[in-house]
């Protein structure tokens, strides 16, 4: 198909926005846990370290890191589609999964501890689908790099509050 055939750049538009579309789904699973939205205190009332963020603060971190995620992995599919990128985009599927699930363990169901370990798998999928992104998207991979350093911290942040409670 010629580049500049208007049902190529349809195409691609539309997968920009069903990427971003399914970060920010994952976004939105999380955030019904989260406080702010989910009732109850209990983030509120457990011990924290005098460095943990602001709560305005997550709000617009992660807005610019779902959005980022979800323009990564279409640059990977655009240029190589799904068979093209299988390895790469399935581990990205998969640790937005996790993504979604590390809410739901230590919001929904208070769990510091499972939530540290579930997280720090969720660093480890993170840092391969960064590398790989990288082996076939160099934008791509550097569009990962904020979220995996978010994400350490958070790791960081997550084990510091298990100690502290």
């Amino acid at each position: 198909m010629p580049q500049n055939n208007p049902r190529r750049g349809y195409t691609l538009f539309a997968g920009l926005l069903f990427w971003i579309a399914l970060s920010y789904l994952t976004a939105w699973i999380g955030a019904q846990v989260s406080p702010g939205i989910a009732p109850g205190e209990w983030y509120e009332s457990i011990a924290k370290p005098s460095w943990n963020p602001p709560g305005w603060l997550f709000g617009p971190v992660w807005t610019a890191l779902y959005t980022m995620m979800g323009v990564a992995v279409w640059l990977v599919w655009k240029d190589y589609g799904f068979s093209g990128a299988k390895k790469a985009i399935t581990l990205f599927l998969i640790q937005l999964i996790l993504n979604g699930l590390w809410s739901q363990i230590f919001f929904g169901m208070q769990e510091i501890g499972w939530a540290f370990l579930e997280i720090l798998i969720l660093l480890f999928a993170i840092a391969i689908t960064t590398i790989l992104f990288f082996e076939k998207n160099k934008l791509a991979g550097w569009l990962m790099v904020p979220y995996l350093l978010w994400v350490s911290f958070a790791s960081v942040l997550n084990g510091t509050l298990w100690w502290l409670n």
